[in-house]
């Protein structure tokens, strides 16, 4: 292979490195929720403030991101499914990462103090804060309810696509960030259960560690009834109206079914299952939620 080829090679990998800092996946599931957020306020957003608040969110929740990696890189290599990662294998070195973080988090703050509103631009901050600070460095190594109190980080999503078209609260958005608290400790649960023996080696004290893997589904499981319960206040407050209400109950029960076999029927790869069926539900839920506004809004 001639040089130029092999610093070609070398360029397109430092790229997918510094792209997988971000977690693309996750920021792309938040971002769906934050613009849900932002048409479900009642107003038509404009195309400008859907942008940059899309934009500055999207690169702050990278950044925070990016700052996971480099504080969880000793964590990362003891777990099979986060030893690959680029800062853990020394492909990112942990400075340059730390650069690259500050910098989209940095640009995402600037736009969304220029061109959206300050209320949205800190309340990002300070769920940058919570996920890379508070959850990784302090919540994650000292309490089996990690992801129940730092999940209030990762739930404020849809607030800030709604703040970013009206400029305040409301409580419809709250209703929103309820949804996605809710929802987390099943989902990451059903993934600590999975990975429970990655978590053990690496001393973190997840639930399915400290307090065994039939105690975790049983907190899957009645969380997942918690859920469903939440998951109606949109339309017992008239946020939403009949599709949303009847697609929620079709996505909760099929949770819940996942989270009966997780503790009744488990196979080899139920909790893994179980995971991935949480992230489509979230996904489609908040699909519903904005598919129900608008088609009301026709008719």
């Amino acid at each position: 292979m001639t040089r130029s080829a092999l610093l070609s090679r070398s360029r397109g990998l430092a790229w997918r490195d510094y792209f997988a800092l971000t977690k693309p996946k996750v920021v792309a599931l938040i971002l769906l929720t934050a613009v849900v957020g932002m048409f479900l306020t009642g107003s038509l957003p404009t195309p400008g403030v859907v942008l940059a608040a899309t934009l500055g969110i999207a690169l702050m929740a990278g950044g925070a991101a990016a700052i996971n990696h480099v504080l969880d890189r000793r964590i990362d290599l003891k777990m099979a499914r986060t030893h690959h990662r680029p800062v853990a294998q020394g492909r990112v070195h942990t400075g340059a990462a730390l650069a690259f973080a500050f910098g989209l988090s940095g640009a995402g703050l600037g736009i969304l103090l220029l061109w959206v509103n300050a209320l949205t631009a800190w309340l990002t901050l300070a769920s940058l804060l919570g996920y890379a600070v508070v959850y990784t460095v302090f919540l994650k190594r000292a309490t089996p309810q990690n992801i129940v109190i730092g999940g209030l980080a990762g739930a404020m999503p849809p607030l800030l696509g709604w703040t970013a078209v009206t400029g305040q609260f409301d409580g419809h958005a709250c209703l929103l960030v309820m949804i996605i608290f809710t929802w987390t400790p099943p989902h990451f649960w059903a993934l600590a259960i999975h990975r429970r023996d990655d978590y053990a080696k690496a001393d973190i004290p997840m639930l399915p560690v400290t307090h065994g893997i039939e105690f975790t589904k049983t907190c899957v499981l009645l969380y997942t009834l918690l859920l469903t319960l939440v998951c109606l206040l949109p339309w017992v407050v008239g946020m939403s109206g009949v599709i949303y209400l009847l697609g929620s109950l079709a996505l909760n029960l099929r949770f819940i079914q996942w989270a009966c076999r997780l503790k009744f029927r488990p196979g080899p790869q139920t909790a893994l299952q179980c995971f991935r069926f949480s992230i489509s539900h979230l996904m489609w839920l908040f699909v519903l939620l904005l598919a129900d506004r608008w088609i009301v809004y026709a008719w």
